[in-house]
């Protein structure tokens, strides 16, 4: 299942692990494996891929930044094809991303002698370009019917969905807030009008789909296995720059 109707599906470069999570999705249907279980997973993974960092395997750690990609889909779509929506999995998803990051970026500092100063710049500049990424995005979700798990510029804490506790939902919200709310009021602040112009072209999106957090492990981990590794920190600091570029480009679209 996807997020969006047919008829406003784009070509999601970030998205490259969807088709194996599906079938991920599909064996685990019939199980008593819940998204919960799987978001978890690609949580080890996630530190997995640090190991193999520090352990000089770039190859493997490439491998499973990939991996976690791809698992990091599969518990939104077992999620759907259980027909068990919660916003304890969606904030559950966000926080371990968020934490991964991190932890990937002072792996990379630390594996690399770099300053602290460098690795802060690309964390910062990582998680705005998956959040100007995220926001569009769930602007279209909105629109079109689409999977409505996530919402724009989020302030108050949701109803819980059956099957889970609102107490989760209250605990899962605020740390979630806590580490994404000044993102989230950059990237609102810098384009608030962006809600009321939902004609985005699916050219447009697909390019915007390049700063996801699909794109963003997969760049790491093609520079990881050919020896770039030095060059990822300042390389996703530089790749912020296009933040900027992709908001003035959709207020042109939208003038």
């Amino acid at each position: 299942m996807s997020k969006l109707p047919p008829n406003h599906r784009f070509l999601d470069f970030s998205d490259y692990g969807r088709t194996p999570a599906r079938w991920i999705a599909h064996a685990l249907k019939d199980t008593l494996v819940t998204p919960i279980h799987v978001t978890l997973l690609f949580g080890v993974v996630g530190l997995a891929a640090c190991g193999f960092m520090f352990s000089n395997h770039y190859y493997l750690a490439g491998l499973f930044l990939i991996l976690k990609s791809i698992l990091d889909a599969a518990d939104g779509e077992l999620a759907r094809v259980k027909k068990t929506p919660s916003y304890t999995g969606r904030y559950l998803d966000s926080i371990f991303d968020i934490l991964l990051n991190a932890v990937i970026i002072v792996s990379i500092c630390y594996i690399t002698k770099s300053s602290i100063f460098i690795a802060l710049l690309a964390f910062l500049g990582i998680q705005l370009q998956g959040t100007l990424y995220n926001y569009y995005y769930v602007i279209l979700r909105n629109e079109f019917d689409g999977d409505n798990t996530s919402r724009i510029n989020e302030k108050n804490v949701p109803i819980a969905f059956p099957g889970e506790k609102q107490k989760h939902v209250n605990l899962l919200y605020n740390i979630f807030n806590l580490l994404y709310r000044g993102f989230d009021q950059t990237i609102y602040y810098a384009d608030r009008q962006a809600p009321k112009n939902q004609k985005f072209p699916n050219w447009f999106m697909s390019c915007i789909s390049l700063l996801g957090l699909g794109s963003q492990m997969l760049l790491m981990a093609v520079m990881l296995s050919v020896g770039l590794l030095n060059y990822v920190l300042p390389f996703f600091i530089g790749y912020t720059a296009l933040v900027p570029v992709f908001i003035l480009l959709r207020r042109y679209i939208n003038r």
